[in-house]
């Protein structure tokens, strides 16, 4: 009988959480995680634009919120990924900054 091994990953032992950062020291995942983020203020934004009624709506009920909701959450997705507001973009250049591996270090080139 031959056991089954799993491979091992760096967590810590009281929480379970790895500790192996190796996959956010990534230019792509940056920029993913900065799509997401754009798309969850744009997300925000548009709730609250909502939330600001100017007058009562002719029909009103719980499944028409539910399906704004959903409407509202692939606008703000799409607006993320074709036009951005650039909150999103603000944020990645923000952490690459501090990620040296992701930024190309400056090269001295003669004026």
């Amino acid at each position: 009988m031959s056991a089954i091994t799993t491979p091992t990953l760096a967590t810590t032992a009281t929480t379970g959480i790895s500790t192996d950062t190796s996959r956010l020291k990534s230019k792509d995942n940056l920029d993913k995680a900065g799509q997401k983020f754009e798309a969850v203020f744009t997300g925000m934004m548009l709730k609250s634009m909502r939330q600001a009624k100017l007058a009562d709506p002719i029909f009103d009920s719980k499944a028409i919120d539910t399906f704004t909701d959903m409407q509202d959450g692939l606008i703000a997705k799409s607006m993320a990924e074709h036009t951005p507001l650039g909150i999103g973009k603000a944020m990645t250049d923000f952490l690459s900054k501090s990620q040296s591996d992701i930024n190309p270090a400056p090269t001295d080139s003669p004026p």
